[in-house]
């Protein structure tokens, strides 16, 4: 098992890692959309924070030498399912076919305000 850091992804809140490598695996912790220079949360709509979040996913991924296009299973944590379509345009601008396969629920709070968060499971 490897611990996977990098700085073009916000830091861990608590006591878990960006990502860790096992095996021929990627598992990428939640993400949401922070901006990892300044550590704020993106403002905007859903959708563009479901873009910051996969740009922040994508970060760790290319740290682990893997991309979005290597993802084979993602779960997506909404504040409100009147986002999902939103949500959805842009994960599926972002994601490559054969579309990883996906959970999608709506949560009442995330750890931080914010409306999106996704984890995903790649494969080198």
């Amino acid at each position: 098992m490897q611990e996977i850091t990098t700085d073009d992804a916000p830091d861990s809140i608590g006591p878990y890692s960006q990502g860790i490598a096992s095996g021929d695996r990627i598992y990428v912790s939640g993400q949401g959309p922070v901006d990892p220079e300044t550590g704020d949360v993106v403002s905007g709509s859903p959708a563009e924070q479901t873009r910051r979040t996969l740009q922040n996913i994508d970060a760790v991924l290319q740290a682990g030498d893997a991309s979005l296009d290597d993802v084979v299973k993602s779960t997506v944590f909404v504040k409100d399912m009147r986002y999902y379509d939103e949500v959805n345009d842009v994960y599926g601008e972002l994601m490559s076919a054969p579309y990883p396969a996906r959970s999608a629920v709506e949560v009442v709070k995330l750890p931080v305000d914010i409306d999106v968060e996704i984890e995903v499971i790649a494969e080198r």
